[in-house]
């Protein structure tokens, strides 16, 4: 089973001895990082972003066997024609598929772009050095987590069986032998898809947010990709121009993985407003088209909805809700880590049970990571 053969790798890594994970296992010791502070800097208002317009190139690669990066040569210039056309296709699916979902809203006149980032070696620099220290705790988590879906119990069975543990009077009628049913094994792969939705928001530059960020998805991506659960990781801000008032950044996606993928996520950036019920909308369709039982979307956030023309107060949070409710009726679970000022707007807006409080934003990682693991 790959289970299995995922254990014996873990046995041959060499991990420093954690002891019992908690929170604190990500802090770096520096006084000053122990508590950051969570008020709203005077920059944090404008709504205007100078790097708007510019997608950051990533790559990924796979670390060889003593812990070093092997990187291999994937920049959109020396793939192949095939392999170019098929990103090209895919990011016009993506496209197609977000605007068909707004059209029917609220949104439905906002003029949307799906970005699908691209990827380069600082990128790849970047992620390595964010990774390292991540890398310990999200691997001691995933092995505490592995052996629970290898030995979880199906609840279905294979009919038609020559021996097993549930008889079969109907079956005596065909005088084959085959008279019983036995439980299927426990599938490979747990049926759980996590998406996770960073604000890219212009006021996600303050106080280490931003990084902050970086950091959660970094280790929700290498959780999920141990324990092979499906992932899509989105940013989106609004307003970057007149022709982009909405710009979504498809970082990583469930339906076309891409071992690049997780250095894509370098290319999040502080960029202008956020129409938060929009990007919601979208994540929430493609999440519900997921064959997963579970889907769960995680929105990373530091503060309330604010787009042109209007998209703000009560008519911006009566369109998140509606739409959490929605898609709460197609079986999507809602959780939103409030790491900003607008925590009570926050809550107000998703509820005290989709609502996580992170004061302390060296805590974000471990804790999403953990929650992530209690839906498994």
């Amino acid at each position: 089973m790959i289970l299995n053969v995922k254990k014996r790798i873990f046995d041959e890594i060499e991990i420093r001895t954690w002891g019992n994970i908690d929170d604190s296992d990500f802090e770096h010791g520096k006084e000053e990082e122990q508590g950051i502070a969570l008020r709203k800097s005077a920059e944090s208002d404008e709504s205007t972003s100078d790097a708007s317009d510019a997608s950051t190139d990533m790559e990924s690669s796979d670390r060889g066997e003593n812990g070093t990066p092997k990187y291999h040569q994937a920049n959109p210039e020396s793939m192949s024609e095939e392999a170019q056309q098929k990103e090209r296709d895919f990011r016009k699916k993506l496209n197609r598929d977000a605007r068909e979902v707004v059209s029917d809203s609220i949104h439905k006149g906002v003029k949307l772009i799906v970005h699908r980032p691209e990827y380069d070696r600082e990128a790849r620099e970047e992620y390595d050095s964010l990774s390292k220290e991540l890398m310990p705790v999200v691997r001691e988590i995933a092995r505490k987590t592995l052996p629970l879906l290898e030995h979880e119990t199906s609840a279905e069975f294979a009919r038609n069986q020559y021996y097993g543990s549930k008889f079969q009077a109907d079956s005596v009628a065909y005088k084959d032998f085959r008279y019983f049913a036995k439980k299927l094994p426990p599938t490979e792969s747990p049926s759980l898809v996590v998406g996770v939705r960073v604000d890219e928001s212009a006021s996600m530059a303050a106080f280490g947010r931003l990084e902050a960020a970086k950091r959660a998805v970094i280790a929700v991506y290498e959780f999920c990709q141990l324990c092979q659960i499906p992932i899509m990781i989105y940013g989106d801000t609004a307003d970057a121009s007149k022709l982009e008032q909405m710009s979504i950044y498809a970082y990583t996606d469930w339906e076309k993985t891409d071992s690049n993928d997780r250095y894509r996520l370098m290319g999040i950036r502080a960029r202008s407003n956020n129409r938060d019920g929009m990007a919601l909308r979208i994540m929430a369709d493609r999440l519900a088209a997921a064959p997963q039982q579970t889907k769960l979307l995680i929105s990373i956030s530091d503060g309330q909805p604010k787009a042109m023309d209007d998209y703000t107060g009560n008519y911006a949070i009566k369109d998140m809700q509606q739409t959490i409710t929605e898609y709460e009726r197609k079986g999507i679970t809602f959780l939103a880590a409030a790491i900003g000022q607008d925590k009570e707007v926050i809550n107000q807006i998703y509820g005290n049970e989709r609502y996580l409080d992170i004061t302390n934003l060296i805590e974000l990682p471990a804790k999403l990571v953990r929650i992530i693991s209690r839906y498994l």
